[in-house]
């Protein structure tokens, strides 16, 4: 994905060659800053592809359509800013002898920019030479809100551009009593008009067609003259406004009288002031009900899976590859396979809470959830758009950090990413569950929620306590959202989502926790006495003990003062999953831990009571 790491925001270099005269689309001058767009899971498009971009307002489909058309797993979601960078990838159309190099853009309303995705956006499609820029726009627009998504269009036009509409949510348009007539609308646009349905992979074909035959052609004489000198800012807005009248009236057909749709009745209640947060916290609920409940089973059995034939399994293969050096079995079997293992059983638990809130996501609710949360942030003087990278946030911090860009203002953006390393991310979900069926057992659920509800109430107050002190002066922005029509959920973008998070979790569990894993081991192989050798040392009397050991009467008054529950939060500041793989090694090469299922949980029950004196719930909490 292209990153800006300079100003103002940087062209893309293609591979492909020059056309329309410079050094080629997207091309960088030289002495311009240059960054990476190829979107991770899409191919690349090989050299001289033409280069289509993908523009279009925020929650049109835009990023379901680029998925459908390359087979990248951009994340998708029902509000503004969940595409905070710009993709990347080839898209081959049915024929097989074509490709285009497809480029999704930030979304944006227009071409004046009112957030830093919307001067890149800009950037990228105006302010570039001529020769820079793409072959083709695909813009996406909306059936159910034609006239706000063609003032892009509209902009478009007054540039030299070859531009093809994509209308997308025709079938909710429908069913508000809304009729879009694509071909009257591409005879009043001027502009080739392709209904298509992104989510069930749909008409997809014939916008490759339009793109094709528009490659054709020669691009669009500008409509109005931009440059000084030509029409003000009024009448050319006037001019525009016109002409999306005059196209909106020539191709959309309404029912008579208001049509109030099932979103609307639903949204009375799901909005309300009272109502919608008690249903929120409710649906939150159960979500991490379900997932505790149901993957419990599940959970013990991959434990068993692990602790058994994996162990055996791994045993078995360094002997008869005559690998029996007490150092490689000690670093395969007590460190990545009790480590690492014993992370992986918590796969089943995250990727049922990635699909809940997937179908969450893609029925149209977290958008509302965006309205509940903001009003109450706003009340409490915290920028209402920072819900959006806060709530990415509970999925991982990283790339929430990365969508504070939706925010307008350079000091709201720090604030908000001030709060981000507050909110639990789906790393920490793995200790929350751990500690929560270990000691709650069937409050496990409830547990993991309170959890995140107190994660919920740090940030507020701790954005409470910024506003009031270094950032007093420092206005609020309301959250500007466009809510989407219910829809049942769709299975394929579902799935593709869930496996987007997963894949996050097990890219983790696969890179830095299995460095983490070998830190450990070595510490625990490495003998702090005389008396001891490396890789035969017991582990109380390992370097890693001997540190644990040292910085546990730091924790002593929060009640878990004990060396392995002290080691296992350290290594946490490497990576939040570590804790698990941490202690899975720990106990694995302790001698005092029961043999068989559940005998990591009945150790971390036995030294937290003994840490804190006999009250080992408080010290967990």
């Amino acid at each position: 994905a292209w990153r800006s790491t300079a100003r103002p925001p940087p062209r893309c270099r293609s591979s492909r060659t020059p056309s329309r005269g410079g050094s080629g689309a997207h091309g960088a001058p030289a002495g311009g800053p240059v960054v990476s767009c190829h979107e991770a899971g899409a191919p690349a498009a090989p050299k001289g592809a033409p280069v289509v971009a993908l523009a279009g307002a925020p929650n049109v489909g835009k990023s379901t359509l680029f998925n459908a058309l390359t087979g990248a797993r951009r994340t998708m979601g029902n509000w503004p800013g969940t595409t905070v960078e710009v993709g990347r990838g080839a898209w081959r159309p049915g024929d097989g002898a074509t490709v285009f190099d497809l480029v999704d853009l930030p979304g944006a309303y227009s071409l004046d920019p009112g957030s830093p995705d919307e001067a890149l956006t800009r950037a990228l499609l105006v302010d570039v030479p001529v020769g820079e820029r793409p072959d083709v726009v695909v813009v996406a627009a909306a059936a159910t809100h034609l006239a706000r998504s063609l003032y892009l269009v509209a902009q478009l036009r007054e540039f030299d551009y070859r531009v093809i509409v994509a209308l997308t949510m025709d079938d909710v348009a429908r069913r508000r009593g809304i009729r879009v007539d694509a071909d009257a609308l591409s005879r009043a646009l001027g502009t080739p008009v392709v209904a298509v349905d992104p989510r069930r992979r749909q008409r997809l074909d014939a916008l490759a067609a339009a793109v094709a035959d528009g490659l054709g052609r020669a691009p669009t004489p500008a409509r109005t003259h931009p440059e000084p000198g030509g029409l003000d800012d009024f009448e050319r807005a006037d001019e525009r406004f016109t002409w999306i009248d005059a196209a909106v009236r020539a191709s959309v057909d309404r029912a008579d009288g208001p049509h109030r749709t099932l979103s609307d009745r639903v949204d009375r209640v799901v909005l309300s002031r009272v109502l919608g947060p008690v249903l929120f916290a409710l649906m939150m609920w159960l979500v991490f009900q379900a997932t505790t409940t149901v993957v419990a089973p599940l959970q013990d059995a991959l434990d068993r899976l692990v602790t058994g034939p994996v162990t055996d399994g791994a045993r078995g293969v360094l002997r008869a590859a005559h690998l029996t050096q007490p150092w490689l079995t000690g670093l395969v079997l007590d460190g990545v396979v009790a480590g690492v293992g014993m992370l992986l059983t918590f796969v089943p638990l995250m990727a049922l809470m990635f699909l809940l809130l997937a179908l969450l996501e893609d029925s149209g609710y977290m958008a509302r959830a965006a309205v509940v949360a903001d009003r109450t942030m706003r009340t409490m003087g915290l920028p209402g758009r920072a819900f959006l990278p806060l709530i990415v946030g509970f999925g991982c911090n990283v790339p929430a950090i990365a969508a504070t860009r939706v925010l307008t203002g350079a000091r709201q953006r720090v604030l908000t990413a001030l709060l981000v390393p507050f909110t639990s991310c789906s790393a920490r979900l793995t200790v929350y569950v751990m500690l929560a069926t270990t000691f709650f057992e069937e409050w496990a659920g409830t547990v993991v929620f309170a959890m995140y509800l107190t994660s919920i109430a740090l940030v507020v107050l701790v954005g409470l306590a910024l506003r009031r002190t270094l950032w007093r002066s420092m206005g609020d922005e309301p959250l500007m959202l466009d809510l989407p029509p219910y829809q049942y959920p769709t299975p394929r973008v579902m799935l593709s989502v869930t496996w987007t998070r997963l894949h996050g979790f097990l890219r983790t569990a696969g890179g830095i926790i299995v460095a983490t894993v070998c830190v450990v081991w070595l510490l625990q192989s490495t003998p702090v006495s005389s008396g001891d050798g490396f890789a035969r040392v017991p582990v109380e009397r390992s370097a890693y003990a001997s540190a644990a050991r040292t910085v546990a009467p730091v924790f002593a008054p929060a009640g878990f003062g004990e060396w392995r529950s002290t080691g296992a939060l350290i290594t946490g500041f490497v990576a939040k999953e570590a804790v698990i793989s941490s202690w899975g090694q720990t106990y694995a090469l302790d001698e005092t831990t029961p043999a068989g299922e559940g005998g990591l949980r009945e150790s971390l029950r036995r030294d937290f009571a003994a840490a804190s004196g006999g009250h080992p719930l408080p010290a967990v909490m």
